[in-house]
C-alpha cells in the first residue's frame, strides 16, 4: 500500500519559526513608526503652544496708563418746542383777513388776522363822545363853584347852597373817571381786532378764511417756537448729585448727535425737582441752536454730556480686567516674565477703557490682555503682537472682562 502523504515534499527544518520571526519584526517597526511620528507632532505642537519658550504661555499685553478721563454719560432724547401758543380770538367776530399763510415763520407782532371791528368802532366813538360831554360839564360846574364861592363870601348864599355847588362838582369828576376808563375798554375790545404773533415761530394750520365767524376759546392757529430748541432726556438718579454739583459750577455742556446730521453743543437748563420712582430717574432738559431748523419738536435723538472727571487716573484696557470670585484683579507681568493677580477696583468702563484702582498699580506696568484665562500667579509668559506675532519674553493686553 502506498501511504497518503507519499510523494509530497519535506519542508526544511526550523522554516516555520523564521516566519514567525519575520511578521513580529515587521509589527515592531510599524509600531516605532506609529510612536515616532506620535511623538513628533506632540513636539511641534507644544513649540507652538509656548511661543517656542520652553514652558511660557503665549500671551498679547498692554501698559497701563496714567491721565484724565471725563466720565461721559450717554442717554435717549426727544426734541421738544421751547414755546408753543394756541392763537384764540377774545371777541365774536367775522374775519375780514387772514395775513399768514399754513407753515409760515412769524415773528412776534406780527400781524395774524383782522376781525370785523365796526361794532367795536361804533363804541370807541360813543365812549369818546360821552368823555367830551362829562368833561364840558364838570368844567361849566367848576365855573359855578367859583361864582358860588364868591357870593358866599359876599353872604348872598347859605353855606348849604356852597355844599350843593361842591358836591356836584365831586360827581362830575368822579363820572368823568368813569368814562375815561370806559373809553380805555373800548380801545382793548377795540384791539381785540387785530390779532398778531405772541411769540417768533412756525405756524401750523389755519382752520379758518376771509369770512369765518368765530368766537372766543376758537383755534385759530398754533404757533411752535423752533429756535431755540429743548432736548428733554433721563439719567439714572445715582448722576443726580455730580449733576448738581456740575451745574453749581457754571454751564453744563450738551451735545447732541442725530442720523444724517452734524452734532451740535447746547447747555443743561433744567433739572426736575423729583426722582421718578418708577424708573429711578431723573428729568432733563438741554436748550441747543437751531438756526438752520434741522431739529424738529418729536424727533428722537441723541445726547451726550461729561459732568465730571476722574484726574490722573490709572486705566487698562477693559479685557484686562479679569472677574474672580471674590474680586476683580489684572495679571501683571513682572521683570521675570512671571505673572502676578494684582485686586483691582473698576470705577468707570468707557470706550473700551477701565479706570481702575489698586495696590502695586502704577504707570507703565504691563498687564495680561489676551491669553489670561490660561493663566496662574506664577506663570511664564511671552508677549507677542494680537496678530499673533511672537515678541519676546514680557506682559501683555487683553483679557475678557470678568475672566
Amino acid at each position: 500500500m502506498t501511504h497518503p502523504m507519499q510523494g509530497a515534499p519535506e519542508r526544511p527544518a526550523g522554516s516555520g519559526r523564521r516566519i514567525g520571526l519575520g511578521l513580529a519584526g515587521v509589527a515592531l517597526a510599524a509600531l516605532l513608526v506609529l510612536a515616532w511620528n506620535w511623538h513628533h507632532r506632540s513636539a511641534v505642537a507644544d513649540g507652538k503652544r509656548n511661543g517656542g519658550r520652553d514652558g511660557a504661555i503665549h500671551v498679547v499685553a498692554a501698559a497701563v496708563t496714567r491721565g484724565d478721563v471725563a466720565v461721559r454719560l450717554a442717554a435717549n432724547g426727544t426734541v421738544s418746542a421751547q414755546q408753543m401758543v394756541v392763537v384764540r380770538p377774545q371777541l365774536s367776530a367775522m374775519i375780514r383777513a387772514v395775513h399768514i399763510q399754513e407753515g409760515q415763520y412769524v415773528q412776534a407782532g406780527q400781524k395774524l388776522f383782522s376781525l370785523d371791528a365796526r361794532t367795536e368802532d361804533a363804541n370807541l366813538n360813543r365812549m369818546q363822545g360821552q368823555l367830551a360831554r362829562s368833561r364840558a360839564d364838570l368844567l361849566n360846574a367848576e365855573r359855578n363853584l367859583e361864582r358860588q364861592r364868591e357870593l358866599f363870601r359876599q353872604n348872598f348864599i347859605s353855606r348849604a347852597a356852597l355844599e350843593v355847588a361842591e358836591n356836584q362838582v365831586d360827581g362830575l369828576r368822579a363820572q368823568l373817571s368813569v368814562d375815561e376808563a370806559s373809553l380805555d375798554a373800548s380801545r382793548v375790545a377795540r384791539g381785540f381786532s387785530e390779532i398778531v404773533a405772541p411769540i417768533s415761530g412756525r405756524t401750523g394750520v389755519v382752520p379758518v378764511y376771509q369770512g369765518s365767524l368765530v368766537q372766543p376759546n376758537d383755534a385759530l392757529v398754533t404757533i411752535t417756537q423752533v429756535d431755540p430748541i429743548n432736548v428733554n432726556f433721563t439719567l439714572p438718579e445715582r448722576e443726580f448729585v455730580p449733576l448738581q454739583q456740575a451745574l453749581a459750577k457754571g454751564r453744563v455742556i450738551v451735545t447732541l448727535s442725530a442720523e444724517g446730521q452734524p452734532a451740535r453743543q447746547g447747555h443743561l437748563i433744567f433739572m426736575d425737582n423729583v426722582v421718578d420712582t418708577a424708573s429711578g430717574t431723573i428729568v432733563l432738559k438741554a436748550e441747543f441752536p437751531n438756526a438752520d431748523r434741522h431739529l424738529w419738536p418729536g424727533m428722537f435723538v441723541s445726547v451726550t454730556l461729561s459732568p465730571r472727571q476722574f484726574s490722573d487716573a490709572l486705566q487698562v484696557p477693559v479685557q484686562a480686567v479679569q472677574t474672580g470670585p471674590e474680586r476683580t484683579f489684572v495679571y501683571a507681568i513682572r521683570g521675570d516674565g512671571t505673572v502676578e493677580a494684582v485686586a483691582t477696583a473698576v470705577r468707570l468702563v468707557q470706550d473700551g477703557i477701565a479706570v481702575i484702582e489698586g495696590e502695586g498699580l502704577a504707570s507703565g506696568m504691563r498687564v495680561v490682555v489676551e491669553g489670561a484665562q490660561n493663566l496662574k500667579p506664577g506663570n511664564l509668559v511671552t508677549e507677542s503682537d494680537p496678530r499673533g506675532r511672537a515678541a519676546g519674553a514680557g506682559p501683555a493686553a487683553h483679557a475678557p472682562a470678568g475672566g
